[in-house]
């Protein structure tokens, strides 16, 4: 039986090394081995920017991969918690009964659910924000030396 509480928990603090894909879809599953790359390399541009500074044109390329993993992950979670039991256990637990207690919504889920929202939302737009603001300083920077 896959319980919903335990993939929504697994999907925002392991998503992104593809914990909540090995749970719900076994070892196989393509997508749970990829997901760690992304995530791999945005800590990679995290380390470059400690090692070469916010200068590094490769990092601030880099670094938004991790928050748009991470953001997505909480999305999954987010998904996860607000599906209905019936189709949890459809999807996730055939042999079982629609009502099956595996699929049901408890306060655990409502928590997960929660953080997933804040904490997605905030990773989010910090990556939308710092992906932006590398961007266009990159850009002024290009015409700078254009117009010299």
């Amino acid at each position: 039986m896959k319980n919903k509480t335990l993939a929504a928990w697994l999907a925002f603090l392991g998503g992104p090394l593809g914990l909540h894909r090995f749970y719900l879809h076994g070892m196989g599953d393509m997508l749970g081995w990829l997901l760690p790359i992304p995530t791999a390399l945005g800590l990679y541009g995290i380390q470059r920017v400690q090692q070469f500074g916010q200068d590094d044109h490769t990092s601030w390329m880099l670094i938004p991969l991790l928050g748009f993993t991470i953001a997505g992950c909480a999305l999954r979670a987010i998904l996860y918690g607000l599906m209905t039991p019936e189709r949890w256990n459809a999807r996730f637990n055939p042999s079982a009964a629609q009502e099956a207690p595996a699929g049901q919504t408890r306060w655990l889920t409502i928590g997960a659910i929660v953080v997933s929202l804040l904490l997605g939302t905030t990773v989010l737009m910090a990556s939308i924000a710092f992906s932006f603001q590398r961007y266009f300083e990159y850009q002024i920077e290009e015409a700078r030396k254009i117009s010299q």
